[in-house]
């Protein structure tokens, strides 16, 4: 018979219903006083009246009102809470590294760069360094694209074409060309933005920093930079965060200014050439062999629900354990969404400088959110909500659980980069794509994305690999799930054997082998972050 509940942590005083639950339901010595849908969480034990809700081991929550055992917590009867944190002077680094012996001397067929980094994919980037630029870079993007055989057009092309013509002209309309001159570029990608200039200094560094971080990324294989000339993020500051991110950097690259060119015939002629001969350039890479220990994988979550914590996640935080003791590197990013854990994530810095600075990261944050009314308890979505993340240090716990056990060996201030092997912590958001988009500026080559609920979610030059957290998901949207974790909560799989899986296609993705779904449809998001109370 199928398990019913489960109790993640001994200390835990609530158990997750892995089904829907009858009212008067034996479960693990309580009856459920109510019916419960899956996903959602019953008390195990009498809880009075202000008192501690654990889960995950931690502090999840407080109690509203008093709470039988039996009961079911919900936005009315309890309310957000997690526990005090600071830096220990003792170090918990010690951890229990996974057997990697299938794995160490397998490969991956990535781009070698100049500067040590790997590549999973060899793009070729088009960015404007302010927004006025936008409207240039979408056309020079368009006229690339479609000139040079990487337009894939759309199904709603084709259905518009038959809505016209009937469908006796439909075979006749194809809106993609096969040709391509170079074949070794992966594609052509468009970075849109609406920064650059009228915000704050820091907001322009930023910019500049992340931007640098997309131009020097593994994945890249040269980029094309337009600049209007007298905004904000000058292109000076620009080359300063690249030469920071790559010394010497010696990928094409073209950097245009529309005030010095002219006309915009000017600077979008000048803008092909350059762009066009930087192509033929890069496209002189092909994919070599490569250790698993070039891999810099981000781990990243949207979409969340209440099996996220007992599937997906912790099968990606094994998988985290496996690229570390590979000589990989891993992110973890999402800080409003590591609140409850701070504790044992500061516990587990390599070094008291460290500690210090994820903390400080971590306060400084939350005095933020604070400062203009909000604060991490209002981190999670309606969707969170409905599918059993009652709090944030509920839905924090269970997120953490994507970097694994390993001790974090560098924590990064956004928009940092990865610059040693191992976990990483790095201060983003908690929205998904703004995240996403700075693990990539991080310079991770791959992201395994877990969610419960779906979203399609990608990255203009790193495959985004979607994890389904139950097989439900799976079935409804296969056309942005890449791997389901479904089993786990089913029983039929235990979450080595899912980390096996996922790992496979990591491999396989890296390597050029399989597409993300999120390539597939094309869903090149990239949302930079604008400093400030972002959850």
């Amino acid at each position: 018979m199928r398990q019913q509940t489960l109790q993640i942590h001994p200390a835990d005083n609530v158990i997750v219903a892995l089904q829907d639950v009858p009212k008067g339901a034996a479960l693990s010595g309580v009856t459920a006083l109510r019916d419960v849908s899956a996903k959602h969480k019953l008390t195990t034990t009498f809880i009075p009246k202000d008192g501690d809700i654990i889960m995950y081991g931690v502090l999840v929550g407080h109690a509203n009102e008093d709470l039988p055992a039996g009961e079911l917590i919900t936005t009315a009867n309890i309310r957000h809470a997690s526990g005090n944190f600071g830096v220990r002077t003792e170090r918990q680094t010690q951890w229990n590294q996974p057997d990697v012996a299938a794995w160490k001397d397998r490969s991956f067929l990535g781009y070698h760069r100049t500067d040590g980094r790997v590549g999973t994919g060899n793009y070729w980037i088009i960015l404007p360094l302010v927004f006025c630029e936008n409207r240039n870079v979408q056309l020079l993007h368009e006229t690339l694209i479609k000139g040079l055989g990487y337009h894939k057009g759309n199904p709603y092309e084709t259905l518009l074409h038959e809505m016209l013509h009937g469908n006796a002209g439909a075979s006749a309309h194809n809106g993609v060309n096969s040709q391509r001159p170079f074949p070794n570029i992966t594609g052509i990608k468009l970075l849109t933005h609406t920064m650059g200039c009228g915000g704050t200094k820091d907001d322009t560094r930023a910019l500049c920093g992340l931007l640098a971080g997309y131009v020097t990324h593994p994945n890249v294989a040269g980029a094309t930079v337009l600049s209007l000339g007298c905004q904000n993020a000058q292109i000076s500051m620009l080359r300063e965060e690249i030469e920071k991110r790559s010394p010497g950097y010696d990928r094409p690259l073209a950097i245009l200014e529309q005030q010095q060119e002219g006309t915009e015939k000017a600077l979008m002629e000048q803008a092909m050439r350059q762009t066009f001969d930087g192509l033929a350039k890069a496209n002189a890479q092909e994919r070599q062999p490569a250790p698993l220990s070039k891999l810099i994988v981000g781990m990243e979550c949207g979409g969340s629900d209440g099996f996220s914590g007992i599937s997906a996640n912790p099968a990606v935080g094994k998988v985290a354990d496996r690229i570390v003791a590979l000589g990989g590197s891993v992110i973890l990013s999402e800080f409003p969404e590591l609140c409850g854990v701070e504790q044992e994530l500061s516990d587990r810095c390599t070094s008291m400088e460290l500690a210090e600075k994820y903390t400080g990261l971590m306060k400084t944050y939350a005095s933020r959110a604070e400062a203009v009314g909000s604060g991490f308890d209002s981190n999670p979505s309606a969707g969170n909500i409905r599918d059993g993340l009652i709090t944030d240090a509920i839905k924090s716990a269970g997120a953490a659980r994507k970097g694994g056990s390993s001790p974090v060996t560098d924590v990064i201030d956004y928009p940092g980069w990865v610059q040693r092997p191992g976990l990483a912590l790095l201060c983003t958001p908690g929205s998904d794509v703004e995240s996403t988009t700075a693990e990539v500026g991080a310079h991770a080559n791959v992201v395994l994305f877990t969610t419960g609920l779906g979203t399609p979610t990608g990255n203009p030059v790193t495959p985004v690999l979607k994890l389904s957290t139950n097989s439900r998901l799976a079935a409804k949207m296969p056309d942005i799930i890449d791997l389901d974790t479904g089993p786990v909560i089913n029983g039929d799989e235990t979450l080595d054997q899912a980390a096996d899986r996922i790992m496979e296609l990591l491999i396989y993705s890296a390597s050029g082998h399989y597409t993300a779904k999120a390539q597939v449809l094309e869903q090149d998001d990239f949302i930079p972050w604008k400093r400030g109370v972002s959850l």
